[in-house]
């Protein structure tokens, strides 16, 4: 009896897409949310008078509740499980959104982001598990492809509500709007989000056979029986679960160290692109109008390139894949950036830019989740997503200071540039043979 080995041989089933779709509207939520703070920078600027520092900080005041929540918020799903620890979360985004349309001042508003970035941060790292957790290993990497591009549904539509809401209602409005979709999505969850299977075999918490069995049925696998789950070997890691130590101790070091590198190179470059391009863009020169329809475009672009790595993952060697996306993405940037003058041009290499950049996150966390055992997943994608949010953070506070000391926004973009290409070299160290296998070393019974 080996529940991973047969969800991982079955055909995925219409419940198993179900749940995938639940986690790609969760991280829609955190494209949403970065977008909606770009596309109403001009706005936030004019309202609380703030120069490029301030306005760095702000930007930044999410990530760093992101990366508060992943950090602490992720091990703890790795205890209590996957589906309470993803209510809780959802539950403090709600807030943050909602705190963010009303907060009177910059300070507060910074601090409602923070709200709302502990709220994200433990979503994604469970979301993202959960997703790989109930996948097939054969639809695995489009699965998480998939998942990934809800960050670039999820930026489209802030985009198009910030560019629709903005004139008319104001930029508190997208919070509103923000807060309200957030509502709504757990509300759904708590009547359609399951628990993982795998948590249930590894903990075994009360009703453990019967929960499973539940799922097993909608899964349309034959149930188990107490007896054999009883008579399946106890796990004997469970100490294990949510100890972040684990992951430095000898035989994960060398992986955990470059994954970390190789995140915060790459979510560096990526939130760079997403938080600051369409004010740089208006910096160089073009209309607030045509810099935003450029950040849709790189919005888009994100949407259709984690897919693309993720059908193109599912055949080639996934760390191969991912490498090659890093390289091309720091190359794009520096042509998008040096193309403005040519608006069509520049919007052309924009979608390649945000393809490319999505694609990367996408293919870490495809990689990621296949080097931790069940009893530290969701501890090892959290503490790798939230070393990622420290280049978040840093890369929209040290553009507003440079931009401040009179950097150029091509200066910028070639620097952002060179950061994402470390990650393509700790990439090239990375131990193939962990971190590219597509079937995670999950729990059995």
């Amino acid at each position: 009896m080996n529940l991973r080995a047969r969800i991982d041989a079955a055909a995925m089933t219409p419940y198993q897409w179900m749940v995938v779709a639940l986690c790609v509207l969760l991280n829609c939520l955190d494209g949403f949310d970065v977008m909606a703070m770009a596309f109403t920078a001009s706005s936030l600027t004019e309202e609380f008078a703030l120069s490029g520092s301030e306005l760095g900080v702000l930007l930044s005041a999410g990530l760093v509740g992101m990366a508060v929540g992943s950090l602490a918020l992720a091990p703890v799903a790795d205890v209590i499980g996957r589906r309470p620890l993803i209510l809780i979360s959802v539950g403090l985004a709600t807030l943050g959104m909602l705190l963010s349309a009303v907060a009177p001042s910059a300070v507060l508003l910074g601090l409602a982001r923070v709200v709302t970035g502990l709220g994200v941060g433990g979503i994604l790292a469970s979301t993202n598990v959960i997703a790989s957790e109930y996948a097939s290993a054969r639809w695995r990497g489009l699965a998480i492809g998939l998942y990934t591009a809800g960050y670039g549904i999820g930026a489209t539509l802030g985009g198009v509500a910030a560019r629709g809401m903005l004139a008319d209602l104001g930029w508190r409005s997208v919070f509103v709007a923000g807060g309200v979709a957030t509502g709504i999505a757990l509300i759904l969850l708590v009547v359609l989000l399951p628990e993982s299977v795998d948590f249930l075999v590894q903990r075994r918490p009360r009703q453990a056979v019967e929960r499973i069995n539940r799922i097993l049925g909608r899964l349309g696998q034959p149930a188990i029986t107490s007896d054999a789950l009883e008579a399946a070997p106890r796990p004997t890691t469970r100490r294990r679960s949510g100890n972040p130590g684990v992951l430095l101790s000898a035989d994960l070091r060398r992986s955990t160290l470059l994954i970390w590198v190789a995140f915060l190179a790459t979510m560096f470059g990526f939130y760079f692109v997403n938080s600051w391009t369409p004010q740089l863009l208006v910096t160089s020169g073009m209309s607030e109008a045509d810099a935003v329809t450029a950040g849709m475009m790189l919005a888009l672009g994100g949407t259709a390139g984690s897919v693309l790595y993720g059908l193109v993952a599912s055949r080639l060697d996934s760390r191969l894949v991912l490498i090659g996306f890093t390289v091309l993405s720091a190359l794009t940037m520096v042509v998008f950036i040096t193309s403005t003058a040519l608006l069509t041009v520049a919007l052309i290499i924009g979608v390649l830019v945000g393809a490319l950049i999505n694609g990367c996150i996408a293919g870490l966390y495809t990689i990621t989740p296949a080097v931790y055992g069940t009893e530290i997943r969701s501890t090892g994608m959290g503490w790798a997503i939230g070393i990622g949010r420290i280049g978040a953070i840093l890369s929209p506070m040290l553009a507003g200071r440079l931009l401040d000391a009179s950097w150029t926004p091509v200066n910028l973009y070639v620097g952002a540039a060179v950061v994402v290409a470390i990650s393509a070299v700790a990439l090239l160290f990375l131990r193939t043979g962990q971190a590219a296998r597509t079937v995670p070393d999950m729990a059995s019974a």
